[in-house]
């Protein structure tokens, strides 16, 4: 199994756990919260890189 689907796989399952443990909004919170905020903790020049690439290179 690649990293990726490690990485998919375990996306999965601590979704799973939060919406067991959590109620609707809080888990929306975090799964929209969590990449906004890596976002911004980015440099400006790693911004603009971030969306000058495509998604497929993202993963390289």
């Amino acid at each position: 199994m690649s990293t990726s689907a490690k990485v998919a796989v375990g996306g999965v399952a601590v979704g799973l756990i939060l919406l067991w443990l959590l109620p609707l909004w809080a888990v929306a919170l975090i799964v929209v919260g969590v990449p906004v905020a890596a976002y911004l903790t980015l440099d400006p020049s790693q911004r603009r890189r971030l969306r000058r690439i495509t998604r497929k290179e993202i993963g390289r």
